[in-house]
């Protein structure tokens, strides 16, 4: 089996004029798998389809780029892709039962990005699986990749870039809602004379990936959100005017 940029490349050579058994030559790729490539409708080869906008169009032609800049930050956090037959493949976003708005909201940015497929959901113990199939997963989300993300690097595309500086605010919501949270800190100051106890709201964001963490940190500079690193796996929010911040474009697991 070919992977899909193996697939592009080759069909890209045969494009520019080279014939199948120069292509062969060249890429060490079979002559029957490139003439197969050739009369198959694939709709990953470029132009071939308009339904998907990273493979056909301007890379940042989205119909809701804002929910795609959201899914980016629930599938960093709680998200995989898994491959089935025929090169499709399966996205899937965990959600826990606890949060019936996190899964509707979810849902609905599953079905923004990928209007033409199905979204459904897998009950699971304490959770639920938001899942949808595509050709193209890999397209929308080049971090796919072997292993867990924690233990490869995690960058993001030149157009992803563009997506989140132009809604940094749905990044950190999606990346909030799926390894952050909000709550509700306490301490004690001696006033008076008297120990007074004294509650304050935070956001944590934790995740094991460094680089992850990096990109929400930038994320939140972005924004004008002050942060402090907790560890190494754990960020903080808790200046007041930050967290008020927060709660104006994020807010509470719901």
């Amino acid at each position: 089996m070919y992977d899909l940029e193996t697939r592009r490349r080759a069909l890209a050579l045969i494009d520019q004029g080279f014939s199948q058994n120069s292509v062969s030559k060249q890429t060490g790729i079979s002559r029957a798998a490139i003439r197969s490539w050739q009369t198959r409708v694939e709709p990953w080869r470029h132009g071939q389809s308009a339904t998907c906008p990273r493979c056909s169009n301007p890379p940042n032609d989205f119909e809701v780029p804002s929910a795609y800049v959201y899914l980016l930050g629930l599938y960093l956090g709680d998200g995989y892709i898994i491959r089935a037959k025929r090169d499709v493949y399966f996205l899937r976003i965990a959600c826990a039962d606890t949060w019936p708005g996190l899964i509707e909201a979810c849902s609905e940015a599953m079905q923004a990005v990928r209007p033409e497929n199905k979204v459904f959901r897998v009950q699971r113990q304490g959770c639920q699986y938001v899942s949808c199939h595509s050709k193209h997963w890999p397209c929308f989300f080049p971090q796919h990749g072997p292993g867990k993300k924690h233990e490869r690097e995690i960058t993001l595309e030149p157009w992803q870039q563009h997506l989140v500086g132009t809604h940094p605010w749905e990044f950190v919501r999606g990346l909030i809602h799926s390894d952050g949270c909000r709550i509700t800190n306490w301490t004690t100051r001696i006033v008076a004379g008297e120990k007074r106890r004294y509650e304050y709201p935070r956001y944590f964001f934790t995740n094991l990936s460094s680089d992850i963490i990096g990109l929400f940190t930038g994320a939140l500079d972005l924004v004008g959100v002050e942060w402090k690193r907790a560890n190494s796996r754990n960020i903080s929010v808790a200046r007041r005017a930050s967290v008020a911040l927060m709660d104006a474009h994020v807010g509470p697991k719901y």
